[in-house]
């Protein structure tokens, strides 16, 4: 090869720019179907279609998109965190307990958010230490534990008495925006930027694609693991703010199966189990289909238990879209 061909080779990572790539991506087809899942309600309900639907609805449901966030990053690494719903129990029953034992309420917010962090610490520290065991068994094992500590403290009964400016977070609007939503929007631009701009980001799919790879080259793989478990305790803490502000007060059963809700989001948004593989986009377009999809149903009074069944449908049919042969949908970061 002559020394100029040599010279005008070019190496570059970057692909060129391809219109079938960009519509081919999995983002779009959510697209569509919240489209579908919105024009559906809109025939099924008269009194779904305004503008105030679609301001006040999201205050019913974005308070467990905040533990989307954190847990996608959990499914990126290629493991799982079903302890989320306790998490969220036992650090509102918590809040709770010392507010009515005399603590102001802004010092028992930054308590909640303290403790949530911690506990979600605890799961990654066992997993670092326990390298053995699966975050399924050690998250169900803390799951149990945290669940049942919020039953040992307030038994079945309720806590509440809060302030009333307590219910602005969930209730309250910013002009014509409610609060939780603006709250929201700037916590899934961090985790956007965390996750698609800085190095823990490409530390995440990393190990979520080839750990052992990981550790070899480097990465402190720990720390990172520790990282993200600190994440999912803190804006499971932040969602049990939220939801006991919806709810006006808390009990130990509060936030059951979030856990399930949130991973159905997650994985709807395009996110491999398998580890390595997903964007931010996908889950927080999931999080408004199936949360508009449940407020409409509900409007027509459709029953959990169908409600369920559906959401169980369109999971099961995203997830074979997905690992169709020659995977036409790019699911990649």
């Amino acid at each position: 090869m002559s020394e100029s061909a040599l010279s005008k080779r070019i190496l570059t990572l970057e692909k060129p720019w391809s219109w079938k790539r960009f519509f081919f991506q999995w983002e779009w087809l959510l697209v569509i179907i919240f489209l579908l899942v919105n024009v559906m309600n809109s025939l099924l309900s008269p009194w779904y279609l305004s503008a105030n639907t679609f301001l006040s609805a999201p205050m019913n449901f974005l308070d467990k998109a905040f533990i989307v966030l954190p847990m996608m990053l959990v499914i990126i690494l290629g493991n799982i965190d079903i302890s989320v719903g306790s998490i969220v129990a036992l650090t509102s029953v918590l809040m709770a307990v010392i507010y009515n034992a005399g603590i102001p309420m802004q010092a028992a917010l930054v308590f909640a958010l303290v403790i949530g962090t911690a506990l979600g610490g605890v799961n990654s520290l066992l997993l670092i230490k326990f390298r053995e065991l699966p975050a399924m068994i050690v998250t169900l094992s803390t799951m149990t534990i945290y669940r049942g500590a919020a039953y040992v403290i307030l038994e079945n009964r309720a806590s509440g008495g809060f302030p009333a400016w307590f219910s602005f977070l969930a209730w309250g609007y910013v002009g014509p925006v409610p609060f939780i939503f603006i709250v929201f929007a700037a916590a899934a631009i961090i985790f956007g930027l965390l996750l698609h701009r800085t190095s823990f980001g490409r530390a995440v799919y990393g190990m979520g694609s080839n750990l052992l790879a990981c550790r070899y080259s480097g990465i402190r793989t720990d720390r990172v693991l520790l990282i993200v478990g600190l994440l999912v305790g803190f804006m499971s803490a932040v969602c049990s703010i939220f939801l006991t502000s919806r709810m006006g007060s808390t009990r130990p059963n509060v936030a059951m199966n979030y856990e399930l809700d949130v991973i159905a989001m997650v994985v709807l948004g395009g996110v491999s189990t398998s580890g390595g593989t997903g964007r931010i986009a996908g889950p927080l377009l999931a999080i408004f289909i199936i949360g508009f999809l449940n407020y409409g149903l509900g409007l027509i009074n459709v029953s959990a238990q169908l409600i369920l069944i559906i959401l169980g449908l369109l999971l099961v049919l995203s997830v074979l879209i997905m690992n169709l042969p020659r995977r036409p949908l790019r699911r990649h970061g």
